[in-house]
């Protein structure tokens, strides 16, 4: 659930557009020639009736529906700070660049002070212009609950980071040469820590403590399409040229979202990047704060520290690194193959156990077992099965399983805590759980009480109530997180069906970290694996749809193993996608139709370089330097 704010990205520049010629798509009659259908044909027939240029004149000119409104126009050019109030923010416009900040109606009335109280879907819409667009729309997707209200705005521009581009829509505009958005899905949340990890829920339920359907509504998939449609319209109009191409690049929610376009929207891209998908939403986020749940009923709400978790996650890296090539690599490249089991490794247990570790890194049995409780995944009564009967990753739910745990290795403290900053932390020195997860779990009992005190409502605040819940009433949560899709929006976004964007000639890329600290690559796996099921088997459905696995992957392209070998950097260096590898790959096969088989990926000193195979096959040793992707073969 990756998001960072801040006036667009360090360092990051875009580009203004200078006053140009084009045609305003007046009129709902217009979206299909304005790119509301298939982008490949649309906008043919847009029709020049006066010209729009890149200042307030937008306001009136553009006006594709009854609910659209253009809230603001401006125009930055090459070499120009990119503010909006006039106080520097230190990145420079690379090139010239319009942006245009968009508010779809209607909205959600209510109290002015209420979360859930909203004027509309705010969208940013960046376009460079006319001599430096490449004719795509490359569309960027958002993070955690999104609600970044930045974008909606008038003062501030949002810089939400997607994986596969460099950074923010105006520098994928203004540096790539792409029309680029991105939207708030129709509310503001707020960022506690100061992140972009947008973690308050609190949007979602009315001041009355019922669910805000219209809102989830919005969050979960109109917000989305009406980017897409809108983003289509208004490049339309300013180019009055076709797009020849669209596509949706995001990961976490982003990665939800292009899932939930290819299933409900399937026209609004040509191509999909999703990544690290936050598919079966209410099932995995509740899922997330089952560590937590473990901690207060097996270790009498006694957080395991940072050093425990990173000492038995290194232990485990250490067992089971080494099954691709028999050299250790410091990640796991088989998590599957991984039975690896704390309770009985006396190098981790204290003596007090029957271990030989006397430092501070030590576990007690119980905690040994709450660890791989954690690895295992939610259950409805706490229990979890040695793992060399089952060890929780598997493509399909085992069934004592409500959701599938962190895999082996990865930084756990995420989820508990102690780890990355800005996912979970402290809020006044205080130890906080990943708060989408309280949110979440709020929402599903509908008792704003059980989310951290960041949940505002006027039933009753967030208190931290999430700490006295049972394993049965966490059970209970997941339970009602599936019972109240439809209030929910339909949220979960795992419809196998992809009939539709198949028949459009649509196609996805899939991929997912074997490490993802935030969300189990597991649930991925599962969706691939229903919808190959459902779209004929999985050949037929690699024709259009490819998921790629990228072991020792943390969430959204960072990393997230410890490292397995000892005596180096705690943190592993595993193989990582570069900038717009993934984003380029899916371009070539969309408009030239490359479709990739294998993605060869490089670690960070150039010291491994290896592929990531077109799932279900894996990479296997053939031998040779173990460091080089030639020794390898995908199968």
């Amino acid at each position: 659930m990756k998001q960072v704010r801040n006036p667009l990205v360090p360092g990051r520049m875009v580009r203004q557009t200078m006053p140009v010629l084009a045609a305003a798509c007046a009129g709902a009659v217009m979206l299909a020639a304005c790119g509301g259908g298939n982008s490949s044909s649309s906008a043919s027939s847009a029709a020049s009736t006066k010209p729009l240029t890149c200042d307030d004149s937008m306001k009136a000119a553009f006006k594709p529906d009854a609910n659209t409104t253009v809230t603001l126009v401006q125009a930055f050019k090459k070499g120009q700070d990119m503010n909006l109030t006039g106080i520097p923010s230190g990145v420079l416009a690379p090139n010239d660049e319009c942006l245009v900040k968009l508010n779809v109606g209607p909205g959600n009335p209510g109290p002015a002070s209420a979360p859930s109280t909203s004027p509309g879907i705010g969208i940013e819409v960046w376009l460079p212009t006319p001599a430096n667009w490449d004719s795509r729309i490359h569309v960027l997707g958002g993070g955690g609950f999104a609600g970044d209200p930045n974008i909606s705005s008038l003062t501030a521009i949002s810089g939400i980071v997607a994986p596969g581009n460099d950074g923010s829509p105006a520098s994928v505009a203004g540096v790539e040469g792409a029309v680029s958005a991105i939207t708030d899905t129709g509310h503001a949340s707020t960022d506690t820590a100061g992140t972009g990890a947008s973690g308050d829920g609190a949007f979602a339920m009315n001041p009355d403590g019922s669910i805000n359907t219209t809102l989830w509504t919005d969050f979960a998939s109109r917000g989305i399409h009406e980017m897409a449609v809108e983003t289509k319209a208004l490049t339309a109009a300013y180019y009055t040229t076709p797009v020849k191409y669209s596509y949706w690049d995001g990961c976490s929610t982003g990665g939800r979202q292009g899932n939930e376009e290819a299933q409900t929207n399937p026209n609004d891209f040509d191509g999909i990047l999703a990544g690290d998908a936050a598919m079966n939403w209410t099932s995995f986020i509740t899922g997330e704060l089952y560590p937590q749940t473990v901690m207060q009923q097996d270790l009498g709400g006694v957080p395991l520290t940072t050093s425990q978790l990173d000492a038995v996650s290194a232990a485990a890296v250490s067992a089971c690194d080494s099954s691709l090539t028999g050299k250790h690599d410091g990640f796991i490249s088989n998590p599957d193959a991984c039975t690896y089991d704390p309770t009985l490794d006396k190098t981790v247990l204290c003596p007090s156990s029957g271990g030989t570790n006397a430092t501070a890194t030590c576990v007690s049995t119980v905690q040994a077992q709450a660890i791989n409780k954690m690895w295992y995944g939610q259950t409805v009564d706490g229990s979890a099965p040695a793992p060399a009967v089952a060890n929780g990753f598997s493509q399909q739910l085992q069934p004592d399983q409500l959701w599938f745990g962190m895999e082996r290795g990865t930084q756990l403290g995420t989820l508990t805590a102690f780890g990355i900053p800005g996912l979970a932390g402290s809020v006044n020195g205080v130890p906080a759980p990943f708060s989408i997860a309280t949110s979440q779990v709020a929402l599903e009992l509908q008792q704003s009480t059980l989310a951290t005190p960041d949940f505002i409502n006027a039933t009753g605040n967030g208190v931290n109530g999430w700490k006295s819940l049972s394993y049965a009433q966490m059970a209970n949560a997941s339970a009602q997180g599936l019972a109240l899709q439809p209030q929910f929006g339909n949220i979960n976004a795992n419809n196998p069906d992809l009939t539709n964007f198949k028949a459009r000639n649509g196609k996805l890329i899939a991929y997912h970290g074997t490490a993802d600290q935030l969300i189990t690559i597991q649930g991925t796996t599962n969706y691939y694996v229903n919808a190959a099921a459902k779209m004929g088997g999985i050949p037929a459905t690699q024709a259009f749809y490819r998921y790629f696995q990228i072991p020792g992957m943390g969430h959204c392209q960072g990393v997230g193993t410890v490292n397995g070998v000892a005596g180096v950097s705690p943190v592993a260096n595993p193989p990582l996608p570069a900038p717009n590898q993934l984003y380029n790959a899916l371009t070539n096969w969309v408009e030239n139709g490359v479709a990739p088989n294998s993605i060869p990926l490089q670690n960070s000193d150039a010291s491994i370089t290896r592929p990531i195979c077109m799932y279900p096959s894996t990479p296997k040793y053939v031998g040779g330097n173990v460091g080089a992707a030639a020794s390898f073969t995908c199968s």
